[in-house]
């Protein structure tokens, strides 16, 4: 199966500052070297669709070599009426676009230990999971300040969201009318001071919308507390873990650890490259 991780860096200098150098987070890199590494060992191809401010640092940081696909630059012309802010996922959208199904779309922070091809074969769709419709982050459709024509009114707001930290997308039609859509949206939509309730909207909450409005089912791989009670067998989602390691230094510490002895023992030779990183090296020698 062909994958793509994706990096669009025009929210980090819209947070940090035009003059700002570009910077990732050391467990973003060891958790993106995890799902890279287990995704060609278990699955199939990777690859990473950035722009080339991204490909210049993991060319710079000798991490190319991670995505056996390459790292190709696809996002350097996405529009600037896109709030970079609002739409920080943004590029996962373009990336999606430009990479065509059938694929699978996986965030850098997930990770995918075993291989998907069984639970996947015969669907057109499949999202981690479900997520609840919770007013505070899926508001209806009076919480959307539009500047242009998108027409709201067809969906279905009773339709679950899809959490698409790692979505299958088979069905190549269907792709390209759901991203079209969802930059359609995300154009039309004015900035907001809640930038998160526009961006789960584009990119999750409008294609569980967007299937069911045009009859493509979509299956869950897990309910969310399966994710969390299973043992991670199948998957390691970071995303809600972030902001606790920043809160806690010796968390951070001991997850980046944790990260590095993983590579260390399954990836000999990547984490020997790994290990060259100025920002990993006291990771894989403590």
């Amino acid at each position: 199966m062909r994958a793509f991780h994706s990096n669009w860096t025009r929210p980090f200098f819209a947070r940090h500052g035009a003059q700002a150098v570009y910077t990732v987070e050391p467990f973003e890199l060891l958790t993106t070297a995890l799902s890279a590494l287990y995704w060609r060992q278990e699955n199939g191809s990777i690859a990473m669709l950035c722009d080339q401010t991204a490909q210049h640092y993991y060319d710079t940081l000798g991490l190319s070599f991670l995505w056996d696909d390459d790292v190709q630059t696809v996002l350097d012309d996405m529009p600037t009426d896109i709030d970079p802010v609002c739409f920080w996922a943004a590029g996962k959208l373009y990336a999606l676009r430009a990479y065509g199904a059938p694929c699978v779309m996986i965030d850098t922070d997930f990770i995918v230990w075993r291989d998907l091809s069984e639970r996947l074969r015969g669907h057109a769709l499949a999202t981690t999971h479900r997520e609840d419709i919770l007013p505070d982050i899926y508001p209806d459709a009076t919480a959307f300040h539009l500047h242009r024509p998108f027409d709201l009114e067809p969906l279905d707001w009773t339709v679950r969201p899809a959490n698409t930290a790692l979505s299958y997308f088979g069905d190549p039609v269907f792709t390209e009318q759901y991203t079209d859509r969802a930059i359609a949206f995300m154009r039309a939509a004015s900035p907001a001071d809640n930038s998160l309730t526009y961006m789960v909207f584009a990119e999750q909450r409008l294609l569980a919308m967007c299937a069911a409005q045009a009859g493509v089912p979509l299956i869950s791989l897990m309910e969310l507390p399966e994710l969390f009670l299973s043992g991670q067998e199948w998957f390691t989602h970071v995303w809600g873990f972030k902001q606790q390691m920043r809160d806690d230094p010796a968390l951070y510490t001991a997850f980046c650890t944790r990260c590095a002895q993983r590579l260390t023992r399954d990836f000999p030779e990547a984490a020997a490259r790994l290990r060259e990183v100025p920002t990993l090296t006291d990771f894989f020698t403590s």
